[in-house]
């Protein structure tokens, strides 16, 4: 039973490095976010940290997945997606259906966070329009990663461990369900907001 809770130097390691990503992310987030409300400012923080998990972690396993695959890579980010791999062997060996989702993921993904970094911090009209698509797209992803596993009895998925249970499928990736959530909701109210403003307008114009 030890063991199941042993922190092993790989693991360490990886989730340092996750760590100082969303360091960078936030300190990013926080000063382009300067002037703003807390919310905004912590919104641009998570999206400075998404497009650098998308650009750099993401990025790198596409590009080992394909020009050979993460278990007979070497170097930091290769150990990190080994690690990682021991929650879920399809990370290993270059799944197609989870490589193909992770080229979406880096090349749109990726993109439409730093639209939507530049059209908060420069207040463009657009900038709801993209946090939907954005938050669709990575719900999606995280809804193609699991569920056709979860139909087939997830035979990838190893759940022995707390860690990779409950850290490595659970936690980082529901973090792309639950924040993607929330901005959903905001750009809800937003809008709702925004309509009620042009119709009580209108209104007085009559």
């Amino acid at each position: 039973m030890g063991e199941h809770w042993a922190l092993g130097p790989e693991a360490g390691s990886s989730l340092l490095l996750c760590s100082v990503l969303l360091a960078i992310g936030c300190a990013l987030g926080l000063r382009l976010g300067r002037g703003r409300s807390a919310v905004e400012r912590w919104v641009l923080a998570w999206l400075c940290y998404d497009a650098l998990v998308h650009f750099v972690l993401e990025g790198a396993f596409v590009y080992l997945s394909i020009v050979g695959n993460v278990a007979d890579s070497q170097g930091l980010i290769a150990s990190l997606w080994k690690e990682y791999g021991k929650a879920d062997t399809r990370w290993l060996y270059s799944d197609p259906t989870v490589v193909s989702l992770e080229i979406l993921t880096v090349v749109l993904d990726g993109l439409l966070a730093l639209v939507l970094i530049y059209a908060i911090v420069k207040e463009k009209y657009y900038r709801h329009f993209v946090q939907i698509v954005l938050c669709v797209c990575e719900l999606y992803g995280c809804w193609m990663t699991f569920f056709p596993e979860w139909l087939v009895g997830s035979p990838s998925l190893n759940t022995s461990s707390w860690l990779y249970l409950w850290v490595y499928l659970v936690f980082f990736n529901g973090l792309w369900v639950l924040i993607p959530g929330l901005l959903l909701w905001q750009s809800w109210v937003e809008l709702k907001k925004r309509d009620s403003q042009e119709a009580n307008l209108a209104k007085k114009h009559k």
